[in-house]
């Protein structure tokens, strides 16, 4: 008698295991599918789909919600197609009313995004770190929530309540936001805005459950170790914006010095070799060799 195949965890449940393990989940910020295979050969267990880098790398404009549900939705397919690892995606504000939400509820699901949030912006939203954020009407936004775990049912993705009310009314009415979204059946909480030490350990401190919190460089939160935000109780830490602004700076570096000079000493530092291996050819030269013509 054979034994079956053990059935292989889903992207959801695999980052339901990081969580439970009591280690905050490292997620760095993704713009596209190159950078998420860099995530995963770096090491980290999960990798964050960004709005705000999908924005620019596609039309090179700023996250100001210009980019649409389909637009995101086959961003994150192609992600979660170029890497083994679970990708939480930025979902902005599902795009519409109830009927838009389930919509990206599904479309995200089928994609295999492990988690997807949802945040509390009006349209046309904008980044959380940017002025002129406007807030949705607090129980709209609590029966968004409800419509997102509603379209999920039984099907397992983990769904992030994010309030951008931080840097608009204050700490007191995004805790009270989050905590609304918590009772609305959201998985995990997050607080966008944070911007001081001060403001990521009162979360820590108020806002029970298991939470989100986004390190955008050049803010003294971004100083934040794993161990500070472990002892806060956050079960995931992005760094949305790392990767995207070290590569566009190489890249502005490399360019400022060829348009001088004439030439680049990039290949020097990245070689054609080396990023033949980030894309996968030895894999796909196997493919050739056991089944090409």
């Amino acid at each position: 008698m054979t034994t079956a195949a053990p059935v292989p965890l889903g992207n959801a449940q695999r980052l339901r295991r990081l969580i439970d393990s009591g280690t905050p989940v490292q997620a760095p910020g993704a713009a596209d599918p190159l950078t998420a295979r860099l995530v995963e050969q770096a090491g980290f267990a999960a990798v964050y789909m960004t709005g705000f880098g999908v924005t620019a790398a596609r039309l090179g404009v700023p996250d100001l919600g210009i980019l649409t549900q389909s637009e995101m939705a086959d961003a994150a397919r192609a992600m979660t197609r170029a890497v083994d690892i679970p990708v939480i995606a930025d979902a902005d504000n599902g795009y519409g009313g109830p009927s838009n939400i389930e919509r990206t509820v599904h479309e995200y699901i089928q994609a295999d995004v492990a988690a997807l949030h949802l945040e509390d912006q009006t349209s046309p939203k904008r980044c959380g770190q940017m002025a002129g954020v406007q807030l949705m009407e607090e129980e709209r936004a609590e029966r968004h929530i409800r419509a997102a775990v509603s379209a999920r049912a039984d099907r397992d993705m983990l769904i992030i309540g994010r309030t951008d009310a931080l840097g608009v009314e204050g700490l007191d009415v995004a805790l009270d936001r989050a905590k609304r979204y918590r009772d609305a059946g959201a998985d995990l909480l997050f607080v966008d805005g944070v911007k001081t030490l001060a403001q990521a350990e009162e979360i820590g401190r108020r806002l029970e459950g298991p939470k989100v919190i986004a390190l955008i460089t050049g803010t003294e939160a971004a100083n934040l170790t794993l161990d500070e935000a472990r002892e806060l109780g956050f079960s995931i830490v992005l760094h949305p914006l790392d990767a995207l602004f070290a590569a566009t700076a190489a890249a502005a570096s490399a360019l400022a010095t060829l348009r001088a000079d004439g030439f680049s000493n990039a290949a020097a530092q990245f070689s054609y070799d080396d990023f033949m291996g980030v894309v996968g050819l030895e894999h796909h030269q196997g493919l050739d060799d056991n089944y090409g013509s």
